[in-house]
């Protein structure tokens, strides 16, 4: 099902001055340029996270990445969530990731949330980031949490890498997670959506510009970009189960998501796509901020609540 509100309207007053102030600051040729190739992201310095109260952390080293679990205290939930964080494979994790955590927890009525910190590029290209998603999946398995009560969530790189977890584990006979949520994923990595051209002037993170992070090749390397497990836009989705899908219609990778809905929706696959007009690419990161962020995470819920209900 795709959806998009009734009206080709603009974004609210809130929303528009946001996004406004993300085009004026990215439009500067010195900070502007490194925000938008992912240099400032690569190098990204940030405070401790505080915990929030009610909540723990536990960090996981494991071979050769590190884990965070956050678990709401005194939790019974028998359903937990692996989050595969942004970053365009080359940036690592950060606290706007912890942040996402609780709101997963708190919609998931206080399940668990893994999030990894999976290798990244160029030190690390394909399949590093899908070799670590894989792991953290299959941990999740061994600790004994059953494949349906597995949820794979993530955004922008990470959207189209939860994409590509699922398509691994289909392809290797594995059981599958109980839902994808994917926001703005990026799941064409040759760039070649209509949207790279239609959006090229309005989106306020990539636009205007052939060295942004959405034209970066660093986890591709010597790989074919066509491949699925890269860019799972060019898969197929057969037997996946249900998905929900968020994507902005500013943003460059606007086509990412509206080609993976429509393979889905046509394989069988149980697929929301909601498109939020005047929206920038992972808008939700403004969290409570502003309406359509708002109304994002608590979409996000009611889709973590038809998950559950079908459970029952």
């Amino acid at each position: 099902m795709l959806h998009k509100d009734k009206k080709e309207t603009d974004a609210s007053v809130a929303g528009t001055v946001i996004r406004e102030l993300i085009a004026r600051f990215t439009s500067d040729h010195l900070i502007g340029k490194k925000i938008k190739n992912g240099e400032l992201r690569k190098k990204l310095i940030e405070p401790p996270w505080i915990v929030p109260k009610g909540f723990s952390r536990t960090e996981i080293e494991t071979e050769n990445f590190k884990m965070e679990w956050l678990e709401a205290k005194d939790s019974i939930s028998d359903r937990v969530l692996l989050q595969l964080h942004g970053g365009g494979y080359i940036g690592m994790l950060h606290n706007a990731y912890r942040n996402f955590a609780v709101l997963y927890s708190e919609l998931g009525k206080g399940m668990p949330v893994l999030t990894i910190d999976y290798r990244v590029a160029p030190e690390n290209p394909y399949p590093a980031a899908l070799e670590d998603a894989v792991s953290a999946y299959c941990w999740l398995l061994e600790k004994g949490y059953a494949h349906d009560k597995i949820l794979v969530a993530g955004d922008s790189a990470g959207g189209g890498l939860a994409l590509a977890l699922v398509l691994y584990l289909r392809d290797q006979g594995e059981k599958l997670p109980a839902g994808i949520i994917a926001m703005s994923p990026w799941t064409d990595l040759t760039s070649s959506g209509e949207s790279y051209q239609t959006n090229f002037q309005k989106d306020p993170l990539f636009g205007n510009t052939k060295d942004s992070l959405v034209y970066n090749r660093d986890y591709v390397g010597l790989e074919d970009p066509r491949n699925p497990y890269i860019s799972p836009a060019f898969g197929d989705f057969t037997g996946f189960p249900p998905m929900l899908i968020q994507a902005g219609s500013y943003e460059m990778l606007l086509s990412d998501s509206v080609t993976v809905a429509e393979k889905a929706k046509e394989s069988g696959v149980k697929v929301r796509l909601h498109i939020y007009n005047g929206m920038f690419h992972v808008f939700q990161m403004a969290m409570k901020i502003m309406p359509e962020s708002r109304q994002a995470w608590n979409e996000v819920g009611k889709f973590l609540d038809i998950l559950r209900e079908s459970e029952i």
